[in-house]
């Protein structure tokens, strides 16, 4: 077990799932977060201190790393220059003496979409930074249809801006964050770079035919025109587009063996979301 571990962006809706995979373990967690008024429910899931910082202020990340041991990375999405952000974020961790490093990155960083690429530099730098290092790929989240959900019971409805036809692998960040947890409370994911699916590659009917089992009711899968969206940056509409056409796959292999266990699966998360009224 490492000494303290500062988990950057821990009230999000993703690093926060990592707080309490941390506390579960036992582990002196540092929460560093944007909000001050976020930190009694980083607190409540976990957090023994909190760091209160920007990404983009160099001083607040070097205070937050005072006194780390290993630190668990993500950038929030289309954080402005994020691969100059990740790579400082890098060199502080250096500096500052943290000895491991984990990255939560996303599933093919070597694509040149945007909310990919940014990463493969950061990739580099973990690796070439000489601490030990766990490098996360995880596919689509599960946690990204919740957005989508009030349409789902009130309409009838799930859509997304690009085709009902593109397929997806996609993982419930749960999962990823217990990843997490271990490779940065253990010594066996070190030094390594995996891939983190679970189970089932969908497109947008199949889910659409899942809610439908599940909620009892015809469940009808539409696309979005993308066009038609205001207030979305161009770097997510160059994403629509590639998904429109591509998707992305995975294979859920190495997030089974890493748990010991099933990966959580979409129906599952679809029924907690159900059993939830949500």
């Amino acid at each position: 077990m490492p000494g303290t571990i500062l988990a950057i962006g821990a009230s999000g809706k993703f690093a926060g799932l990592v707080i309490p995979a941390l506390a579960k373990r036992g582990a002196s967690i540092r929460a560093f977060i944007r909000k001050p008024e976020r930190a009694s429910l980083v607190r409540k899931n976990g957090a023994a201190e909190i760091a209160i910082g920007d990404l983009q202020d160099q001083r607040s990340v070097d205070a937050a790393l005072v006194g780390i041991e290993a630190i668990f990375y993500v950038a929030p999405a289309f954080l402005p220059n994020e691969a100059e952000v990740g790579k400082a974020v890098v060199t502080s961790a250096q500096k500052a003496g943290v000895r491991r490093f984990v990255f939560s990155s996303v599933i093919h960083p070597v694509l040149s979409l945007p909310n990919h690429a940014a990463k493969a530099p950061v990739e580099e730098a973990v690796i070439n930074s000489g601490l030990q290092f766990t490098l996360l790929h995880p596919a689509v989240f599960f946690q990204n249809f919740a957005q989508a959900w009030p349409r789902v019971m009130n309409e009838g409805v799930i859509a997304q801006p690009w085709s009902v036809e593109t397929r997806f692998s996609r993982v419930d960040y749960r999962d990823v964050a217990e990843v997490a947890a271990i490779s940065l409370t253990e010594e066996r994911l070190i030094n390594g770079t995996f891939e983190l699916a679970a189970d089932g590659v969908h497109n947008l009917n199949d889910v659409a035919a899942l809610l439908s089992e599940i909620l009892g009711r015809r469940i009808t899968a539409r696309k979005i025109d993308s066009q038609t969206m205001i207030n979305v940056p161009a770097p997510m509409k160059a994403m629509f587009d590639y998904y429109n056409h591509h998707g992305l796959l995975g294979n859920s292999l190495t997030l089974r063996a890493i748990l010991g266990r099933e990966p959580r699966n979409l129906r599952a998360y679809f029924e907690e979301l159900a059993a939830r009224g949500l």
